[in-house]
């Protein structure tokens, strides 16, 4: 049994690089991390599958990390931080709650179209360590829950915790029916009915549809 396929433990902070060329391989080996992680999974993957996939040795990647599960942490992390940093980018000029969560969602799609393994890795640490899965969603949450509270009583007067989740939980599912199944969906379109029910919600759907009905019955 190799050091990576020991039970979890703590995680320890990935090796900096001082160099660029160390940059490099590093991103080589996260690069070949997510590609065998995500056709794999963590338990079939092992770390010669990851140096194979990287073009270095597999004394290499204990430079830069100390095992598999560190790898993977590192990973999980990264996507955390590139899906909030996508998304902060994609609405820094807007001011507009309902233009904020469009804005937002089409970014996650977006990001997730271009990663597929995104899914198959982040899910799949509810199986190898709860308590990343857990984290994950749990710092994502508090984050929207800081941003709806800070929009106030003019966009829901809801406990803004499960606010935050039923909006995680639509971009989340959402996601895999447009991208992860349907991967040639028009996310654009997708969105614009997100936004729909955001606006309406689901018994306004019906008020909705209504209105244009009498209006056309009256004249």
């Amino acid at each position: 049994m190799e050091v990576a396929d020991k039970m979890p433990q703590k995680e320890q902070a990935p090796f900096q690089p001082k160099t660029q060329r160390g940059w490099q391989t590093q991103k080589r080996i996260i690069r070949a991390a997510e590609q065998e992680f995500g056709k794999r999974g963590y338990h079939n993957t092992s770390i010669n599958d990851i140096a194979t996939g990287a073009k270095v040795a597999p004394g290499t990647i204990y430079i830069y990390f100390e095992d598999k599960y560190s790898l993977y942490c590192h990973l999980l992390k990264q996507y955390g931080h590139e899906i909030r940093m996508n998304i902060a980018e994609a609405v820094r000029r807007l001011t507009d709650r309902l233009e904020i969560e469009r804005a937002g969602l089409l970014s996650f799609l977006k990001q997730v179209r271009k990663q597929p393994y995104m899914y198959n890795i982040i899910w799949e640490s509810l199986y190898i360590n709860p308590d990343l899965f857990v984290e994950y969603y749990e710092n994502f949450a508090h984050r929207y829950r800081v941003q709806l509270e800070q929009a106030g009583d003019a966009v829901t007067r809801m406990d803004k915790t499960v606010m935050a989740y039923i909006l995680m939980g639509i971009s989340n599912f959402v996601g895999l029916k447009y991208v992860f199944f349907d991967k040639k969906a028009d996310l654009e379109r997708v969105v614009d009915e997100v936004m729909t029910f955001y606006r309406h919600g689901m018994a306004g759907l019906g008020q909705a549809a209504e209105a244009p009905a009498a209006q056309e019955t009256e004249n």
